[in-house]
Order: C-alpha cells, then structure tokens, then sequence
C-alpha cells in the first residue's frame, strides 16, 4: 500500500486516479480546489480550498498534511487548464492565468511537499504533449502550449534536484481525453475516457524507477520527446 497525495481531485482524470487507487487499497489524500464534500462523503481523505496559484493555500495543504503526520510515497499533479488562442487574438491575462496554473502550479506545489516524500517516492505531473517541442507540428494554442511546455521543464528541473533523495519524477500527458476541459478542442480525434487515461497514468507511475525518472510519457506507455 502507499500513500499518494492527487492535487486537483475534485474531477475529471484526478479523480479517476484518486478513485482506481483508493479501489485497489492505496491511502489517497486528494487536495481539491472545491470543497471535496463528496469525496469525503465516501471516506475519502480531503484537504479542500487548494488553489495551486495561492501559496498560502498550498502551505496550508503542506501543513495540513504534517499535522496528519503523512508521509507520502507519491505525489501525483494533475490540476491544469486549456485555453484556445490563435496568433493576434491573444489574450494576455489569459496567458498569465494558464501561466500560473499549468507551470507554477506543480513547481509551487511539488515544493511545498517535497520535504514530505519518503526518499525512493515518485512525483507525477500532468503536462500535455502540445507542450512538446519536437511535437509541435500545427502551433496555435500559444498560452497552453507554453504554459505546458513550462511544466516539462519543472518537471525535468525536479528530477535532477529530487534524484539526489532517489525520488524519481515523469511529466505525463494524460493522452486525448474526454473531459470538461477538452470540450471545445478543435479538430477529430479518439478521445479516451478520465478512467482510461488515469489507469494508464497510475501504471507509468507504478513502473517508475530512478532508471527512467526525468522522462515525458504518455498514458500508453511510450515515450515522448522534449
């Protein structure tokens, strides 16, 4: 059993992942930005009221946590936002938003409750394949596909500072995945289900090892480049 702490759980992908390891009889602490009432109305562990883009809130989670005395095996980083944008109809708040969210988000958060991983755990972090650079083939979408290509470079930044505790770190792309987020994407495509992409997310972090720590990989199983 470990015990893993699911940022952003108040739905979609996250909660599908604090849902599959709760079932298979793992500790899950879910942080959610809402209330979680519902999650704790099932018996699950709840630190409501994160807003990864308030460091106050994400100190009182990291405090909260040690008041529990939780120690963490896995931290898993799964809150984000999508916003579509197209070359002179850029919306810089927007940017700023998906800026504060996407990228320091997880930095501001892997941060805070690092010093509550176990040596040898695991961090996950969603990014998304649009923030691949050897990926990107179409542009467009500028504030997400920045923002998320930031969250690569935390995540990359993570593993050299956390490999010295032998704490292995992945950025994720969860792959196309039917949720509230993805509504409005443009374009055809086979989109999987939030349970489908967290099962697929649970076993990348399942298989991390030091050995393939600092690595971007898809919910399949493969391998993406930078």
């Amino acid at each position: 059993m470990i015990t893993a702490l699911v940022v952003g759980a108040d739905k979609g992908i996250a909660r599908s992942i604090a849902d599959q390891l709760h079932a298979r009889g793992d500790r899950v602490v879910a942080a959610c930005l809402g209330s979680g009432a519902d999650r704790a109305a099932d018996g699950g562990e709840v630190v409501p009221d994160v807003d990864v883009t308030s460091g106050e809130a994400v100190a009182r989670l990291a405090q909260t946590l040690r008041d529990r005395q939780i120690a963490l095996d896995w931290v898993l980083h799964v809150a984000g936002v999508l916003g579509l944008d197209t070359l002179g109809e850029i919306d810089y708040d927007d940017v700023r938003r998906q800026l504060e969210i996407n990228t320091i988000g997880p930095l501001r958060t892997v941060e805070a409750v690092a010093p509550l991983v176990v040596d040898g755990g695991k961090v996950g972090i969603v990014t998304s394949r649009v923030g691949s650079l050897g990926d990107n083939t179409s542009g467009g979408m500028y504030a997400y596909r920045v923002s998320k290509a930031g969250a690569n470079m935390v995540a990359l930044n993570l593993h050299h500072d956390l490999s010295v505790r032998e704490i292995s770190v992945l950025a994720l792309h969860p792959g196309m995945v039917a949720t509230d987020l993805t509504k409005d994407y443009p374009g055809d495509y086979a989109y999987i289900t939030p349970e489908e992409a967290a099962a697929g997310l649970v076993k990348d972090l399942d298989n991390l090892t030091p050995e393939n720590s600092g690595r971007f990989q898809h919910s399949n199983g493969t391998f993406l480049p930078w």
